[in-house]
């Protein structure tokens, strides 16, 4: 084949590689961010949301968030904010286009290496294609997936660059493209390793004796040129250890043993290959099941995945691509295999987003060695090629679609796993969100059974018991929480909670506990000055609601219950202020415009415009009720008398017994009858 013709096959395959892609992945369209990370890292990162700013820039340099350091990708999330806002669509399209260039990049690279051009378009064409890589391309939050591949595959191509003619200038080139590379993803640390791989295929820089030609390199010296890259891994490692250290990422042996985590990198070896054979039951978590050495499926897997790396290191001279492939995956798994374990899953698919090439490395050229220049084998290849690509952009398309919102997303998860608690919390806290809470209950109580150590979803369960006034059940979830370390949360809803049922000492004890121990909650401070108030210590309880009312001035019934605690103590000045805020916070709440009424025409010097402003409050609560509740209709004709207008006061005296006793409000009839007789004397009714 001629370099002209070789050249358009080239092209004419990379459009036909963007056009399949973008077919497969259309539906990402339609697609909204969830609730997997995509709020920590978009929607309520208020360092992303603002755009690419002084202080935005610094920030991604200089911090670490969600147990991580990856500046470039935090840059590219800023910029999509900067363009987009919290558009889904364009973090959504932005994350496809380099997906799309990594595919391509993919392509031109195997090309450039190997001189091979059909098994380098089957690795491109089912590196896009491939169901497996939907989640690193639809979550929003997974951007730093594909933004490392394209460094990644950016840096291969300018150490190949650099191998055809060293020198100084093209070595710092390599050394700041790999910077580059380590500041989107710390799983890219093996790539030094992958670059000696490609040394000894298909570069073949390794080579010795009589085959030895121009292009051999001495052994000492490929070891050398790696030195500095790893140095750059090292410094990343120890940043990544530190910030997933401080963002409690990584998981201390006593809750995840070595063995276990032994056994099940072993495991997903298997798996990820099954995936890739036949990528059915995917999710967006994988439950860590716990296996230990001993267990069967672990022998099995540690058997397969032994005689495969032995049978590499048989065919290491004569099929390469088998060694170079295989080592290529299992050495970029490395760093996500869980022997260092960070998160609570087992296995991944945005893991397999580099570490596929290798497999596809030996799947592609050892098809190409077996059919050699058979032309009969040569067509169904690539009739069972057209056949299997397509298959998998249908595939992807379905996958692309779960990801479409959270609720689908984990509903899908909860379909094609078993026991999976992580899915189970999720899913609870969105039903919960959703205001789903009998669901939520059912779903929290699953994540709580599978791990009973899993104090958030208690806590949320716990949460979601009050919402119901399951109060039993609430407190048996904080007082688990308690029974196993000191948390200020637990001490909180336990005091909400014995507020709710009104036993004040306690709500007392807890609430005041919780706030020495940190909450800052404004209704805390409300809650503890509103039982304190109920107990009969105003004095107490006025610390507590002015801290609520200064850390949410927003809030009516703290303001409410700052006039009722004045009032108590006489300060009848200082209640109407309080009772005034409460009602411009919430002008149709009938029981405080009452209260407040009430509270203008009580004691025994009652002014004419205290009177009168009693008068409008009251016939507002009467308005509001269409006048047919007698205790607003009671108010108003007590406001009329203390304005002097007994007729009024009768009248409306009159309306009010009609209400109450339409109601069966027997003995609040009498009452305001004894009252009607005060009016029709021209005395007043002055309430205490």
């Amino acid at each position: 084949m001629t370099e002209d013709r070789k050249h358009k096959r080239v092209l004419f395959l990379s459009a036909a590689l963007v056009i399949a892609t973008l077919a497969a992945y259309e539906p990402i369209r339609h697609n909204d961010f969830v609730s997997f990370d995509d709020d920590v890292y978009i929607k309520e990162n208020p360092n992303v949301r603002g755009g690419i700013t002084l202080d935005s820039v610094v920030w991604a340099f200089t911090k670490s968030h969600a147990s991580n350091w990856h500046p470039l990708t935090w840059l590219s999330h800023q910029l999509d904010c900067q363009l987009f806002g919290l558009n889904p669509l364009g973090h959504h399209l932005d994350s496809l286009l380099i997906h799309i260039v990594n595919a391509v990049m993919l392509f031109w690279l195997l090309t450039n290496l190997t001189g091979a051009v059909w098994p380098s378009a089957f690795a491109a064409a089912v590196f896009a294609l491939h169901p497996l890589q939907v989640e690193s391309v639809a979550w929003a939050a997974g951007r730093k997936t594909v933004a490392s591949g394209f460094f990644w595959l950016l840096t291969i191509a300018v150490y190949i660059w650099y191998t055809k003619r060293p020198g100084v200038r093209r070595y710092l080139l390599l050394l700041g493209t790999y910077a580059l590379c380590i500041m989107t993803k710390p799983v890219v640390v093996t790539l030094p390793f992958v670059l000696l791989l490609l040394d000894y295929w298909p570069l073949e820089r390794l080579k010795r004796g009589q085959t030895a030609d121009k292009k051999t390199v001495p052994l000492s010296r490929i070891l050398m040129e790696k030195v500095p890259l790893l140095v750059l891994s090292g410094i990343l490692c120890v940043i990544t250890f530190f910030a997933q250290k401080e963002g409690g990422a990584l998981k201390v042996f006593e809750q995840m043993p070595l063995d276990g985590r032994i056994a099940n990198a072993f495991v997903s070896y298997i798996r990820y290959i099954g995936k890739v054979i036949w990528p059915s039951e995917l999710a967006v978590v994988y439950p860590y099941t716990r296996e230990n050495l001993s267990n069967m499926i672990v022998l099995i897997c540690l058997l397969v995945f032994t005689l495969i790396t032995v049978f590499s290191i048989y065919t290491v001279r004569s099929k390469k691509y088998i060694t170079v492939g295989w080592l290529w995956y299992v050495g970029t798994l490395v760093p996500m295999i869980g022997l260092v374990q960070a998160g609570v899953q087992a296995m991944a698919d945005r893991y397999m987003y580099l570490s596929m090439i290798g497999l596809l490395m030996i799947l592609g050229w050892g098809v190409k060695d077996l059919i050699g220049s058979r032309f009969r084998w040569k067509v169904i290849t690539a009739a069972t090629t057209v056949i299997l690509l397509s298959g998998a952009g249908i595939v992807t398309r379905t996958q692309v679609g779960y990801w479409c919102d959270s609720m689908t997303l984990i509903e899908h998860a909860l379909e094609v796993t078993e026991n999976n608690e992580s899915v189970e919390f999720g899913y609870g806290c969105a039903l919960f969100r959703q205001g789903q809470l009998d669901e939520a209950a059912v779903h929290l109580a699953n994540a709580v059974r599978l791990n009973p150590g899993n104090f958030s979803a208690r806590s949320n369960l716990g949460v979601v018991y009050l919402k119901l006034g399951r109060f039993d059940e609430a407190t048996a979830c904080f007082n688990e929480i308690l029974k196993h370390g000191d948390s200020s949360q637990a001490y909180y809803y336990l005091g909400v909670i014995s507020f709710y049922q009104t036993k004040y000492d306690d709500a007392i004890n807890h609430l005041t506990t919780a706030l020495k121990k940190g909450v800052k909650y404004p209704d805390a401070y409300s809650k503890t000055g509103a039982a304190l108030l109920a107990t009969g210590r105003p004095n107490e309880a006025i610390e507590y609601l002015n801290e609520a009312l200064h850390l949410d001035p927003g809030q009516a019934e703290v303001c409410a219950n700052l006039g009722r605690t004045y009032r108590m103590l006489g300060k009848k000045d200082l209640a109407i202020e309080n009772w005034v805020k409460a009602v411009e916070l919430k002008p149709d709440n009938t029981n405080f415009l009452n209260s407040l009424a009430l509270l203008l025409i009580s004691g025994d010097n009652v002014s004419a415009q205290e009177a009168g402003r009693a008068v409008e409050f009251a016939s507002r609560a009467c308005e509001l009720t269409d006048y047919k509740d007698a205790v607003p209709l009671d108010t108003l004709a007590a406001a009329y008398a203390a304005e002097g207008r007994f007729d009024d006061a009768v009248k409306t005296a009159k309306q009010a017994i009609e209400a109450a006793k339409a109601r069966g409000q027997e003995d609040l009839a009498g009452r305001i009858e004894n009252r009607m007789g005060l009016y029709k004397e021209g005395r007043r009714y002055l309430p205490k």
